[in-house]
């Protein structure tokens, strides 16, 4: 069984209700098609319903429960709900009234809320910060949790390092450059993902373009220092640094570089110093190694709300939607 398969086969076995917005993209109806026809969620497209049934043609979406934002039956509660959250800010009736039936990311989010939604995928035609936006406004972020931050799981084919060639790559997506305290929140949120999605234990490492001492310089401090505060505040952690990629995640290379590290050689968990490196990181990965990267997902957040690439593929979005049907399990 892929890891796919066996992420698919969580989400089917408590199966979960997610709400997708950008039913305008033909990939999101493909995706909803597919997701419908393997049962691994229960689905709420938002939008016209004519609209989306002509769009649709002959893909079978009769058992998504479409939600039209000009006859939602439920709308006024949602704008007094959402003016109950957002008041403080300067929402008003008539602002939350223009925003719910004219966004449907802030009416997909607001499901998720009050609850008539587990989560909710989008960002085939939003970018991250639209997607994102109405998430830390209306959900917040989860108790105990410090920063927002989102990762990629790569699934690397014909690999026998990390966990069978499964990796959790952190921060790909949000966190343009992350001091010392907020790479420290990302492993530990990355390892807690880690084992939520994948089952086994985390083993972080904290990337650098130096091992040990081995490079001079105020960015490679950076993660000196937040490999420190990592294991002092998340004592639990396998966490170790600052490590090249090579030494991370080589066993022959981490025991030449670093013989008295537990994580060096052994990494399934990268935490990368900034988004530039986590971000080109991935997608040579994915490009030159042929791998499947599923993200970026959002970790933080009270409740899931994901992100994808706006050059995803209705595959993916069926990814990404059954990774997001298994955090609302733990939710």
């Amino acid at each position: 069984m892929s890891f796919l398969d066996s992420i698919k086969a969580r989400a089917k076995s408590d199966k979960k209700t997610i709400v997708l917005p950008e039913t305008g993209d033909m990939r999101t109806l493909n995706a909803a098609h597919a997701i419908l026809k393997e049962e691994i969620a229960d689905l709420i497209l938002i939008g016209n319903r004519e609209e989306i049934l002509n769009k649709a043609d002959s893909l079978n979406l009769e058992k998504a429960q479409i939600v039209d934002p000009q006859t939602f039956e439920e709308m006024n509660t949602y704008i007094e709900k959402l003016v109950e959250l957002r008041g403080a800010k300067g929402m008003t009736t008539e602002k939350a009234t223009e925003l719910l039936q004219k966004d449907s990311l802030f009416l997909g989010v607001m499901m998720v809320k009050m609850g008539k939604a587990d989560g909710m995928v989008a960002g085939a035609v939003n970018s991250t910060a639209n997607v994102l936006r109405p998430s830390l406004q209306i959900l917040k972020t989860a108790k105990g949790t410090k920063l927002v931050s989102s990762f990629f799981l790569m699934d690397v084919p014909n690999c026998d390092l990390g966990s069978k060639g499964i990796f959790v790559f952190s921060d790909c997506g949000l966190n343009q450059n992350p001091n010392s305290e907020e790479l420290a929140a990302i492993a530990d949120s990355s390892a807690k993902s880690f084992k939520q999605l994948v089952g086994e234990e985390p083993i972080v490492a904290m990337l650098s373009h130096s091992t040990y001492g081995s490079a001079k310089h105020a960015d490679v401090d950076k993660v000196v220092e937040a490999t420190r505060i990592a294991k002092a505040e998340y004592p639990e952690l396998t966490v170790d640094g600052e490590l090249q990629l090579d030494a991370a995640i080589v066993p022959e290379v981490g025991a030449a570089k670093a013989p008295e590290s537990k994580v060096a050689g052994k990494a399934n968990v990268l935490v990368f110093p900034d988004l530039d490196a986590g971000n080109i990181g991935y997608k040579l990965v994915q490009r030159l190694a042929k791998a499947q990267a599923y993200g970026p997902i959002t970790q933080g957040i009270a409740k899931p709300v994901n992100d994808l690439s706006r050059g995803c593929s209705a595959d993916d979005i069926v990814g990404v939607v059954a990774v997001t049907a298994v955090q609302a399990q733990n939710n």
